[in-house]
């Protein structure tokens, strides 16, 4: 019987320090999957693996230091962590801004951190799993890819052509055994969205009742009514990661708590 054992697998997710990388890398670990979690600084990816490893004891984790801002960096990684056979580009940023006053820098530093880091960890990474006849790779998308907020256009283009970028890939895989797939994910629960709905409904309330607030007035569409927990998200990477996945690629798999008002992408 197929299962959702990822015993032998090696699991790289970029961007796992914390927040939902964090939550992938745990989740792909419990899993059986041996995780490389990645961050820019020595610090920030040590201080991950003790958690990690403190989460899930017996696990394998493997520290990956890098920060992907070149084909050579991706390379880099590659060789500190070969052998990939689940790449999840999860690494991003995103800021709020006016449409008509956003910088070409801004737009500039979302494309290279939001897109630019998965299609070269992706080119790095996909010959080898063609070759060995098995792999998955995953883009972490956005529900802002498809509903586009006012003060996040820049964000929301770049997570857009994330989908393109999946799409395609998964085209270059054709007849393996080689998947690939976009993941859009709705609000959920991390230290950017804390920040960012404090922002919109003060930061006075506790955290329960400023997320329903935000919820409530900021993100109406939602049909769960609340802020996704990571681990839901990372529930997901894990099933699209494993054998039982093998017949979807090339698709955008949405746990957004059915805030995207369509029934497709």
């Amino acid at each position: 019987m197929i299962s959702l054992d990822l015993r032998g697998r090696r699991a790289l997710v970029t961007g796992s320090t914390r927040g939902l990388g964090f939550a992938m890398a745990a989740r792909l670990a419990e899993a059986g999957a041996c995780v490389g979690v990645n961050g820019r600084s020595v610090d920030s990816v040590e201080s991950a693996l003790e958690k990690l490893r403190e989460l899930v004891p017996n696990a394998e984790f493997d520290g990956v230091v890098a920060d992907l801002v070149s084909i050579d960096a991706a390379r880099a990684v590659e060789r500190q962590f070969p052998n990939i056979d689940i790449l999840v580009n999860n690494v991003g940023v995103y800021q709020v801004g006016d449409a008509l006053s956003t910088s070409d820098q801004v737009w500039a530093d979302h494309f290279d951190t939001n897109v630019l880091t998965g299609v070269r960890m992706t080119q790095v990474a996909l010959p080898g799993m063609l070759e060995r006849g098995w792999g998955r790779i995953l883009f972490i998308a956005s529900d802002a890819a498809v509903s586009v907020p006012k003060d996040m256009v820049h964000y929301s283009a770049s997570k857009t052509a994330l989908l393109a970028v999946a799409r395609g890939f998964a085209k270059a895989t054709a007849g393996s055994s080689v998947t690939v797939n976009s993941v859009i994910v709705g609000p959920s629960e991390s230290e950017g969205l804390r920040t960012f709905a404090a922002g919109l409904v003060g930061d006075e309330l506790p955290w329960g009742e400023a997320q329903a607030a935000f919820m409530r007035e900021h993100r109406p569409l939602s049909l769960i009514q609340r802020v996704i927990r990571p681990q839901e998200v990372a529930n997901m990477i894990v099933y699209l990661s494993s054998d039982l996945a093998s017949a979807t690629t090339g698709g955008a798999i949405r746990v957004d708590g059915g805030y995207v008002d369509a029934i497709t992408p």
